[in-house]
């Protein structure tokens, strides 16, 4: 099993940034792909922005791509989120998540390890 603990969110006006962490642990060695996603009230949960462990490549939602930069560290176990040029309509709970199954990376959809969420508020 993995384990997600996120830190970072909370307010901030339109225009502004914020950085999102997701620290794994446990069996890490398993996990092939790491990700954000969100939700705002009423809405689907959207996957904005996916990492392929090993490679390095990216894929991101329209909604966040030129703003949003998902990246690892160098031991590939912490994954970050730097928001940037953040909109009313960024608001929303965010959630990283990573998967273990081997399934292809990256992608935005169908991950098996959840982390806690962390709200995001833009507004001003």
């Amino acid at each position: 099993q993995v384990q997600l603990v996120q830190s970072g969110g909370g307010s901030v006006q339109p225009g502004g940034s914020l950085r999102l962490s997701c620290a794994a642990s446990g069996d890490t060695d398993n996990i092939d792909c790491m990700g954000w996603f969100r939700q705002a009230p009423g809405k689907q949960r959207e996957g904005i922005a996916s990492i392929y462990r090993s490679g390095w490549a990216t894929v991101y939602a329209d909604s966040v791509k030129g703003r949003f930069t998902i990246d690892q560290n160098d031991a590939k176990n912490i994954v970050y989120l730097q928001m940037n040029s953040l909109k009313p309509e960024d608001t929303a709970m965010y959630y990283c998540a990573v998967d273990t199954r081997g399934r292809g990376c990256p992608r935005l959809d169908d991950y098996d390890h959840w982390g806690q969420g962390t709200q995001v508020t833009v507004s001003s």
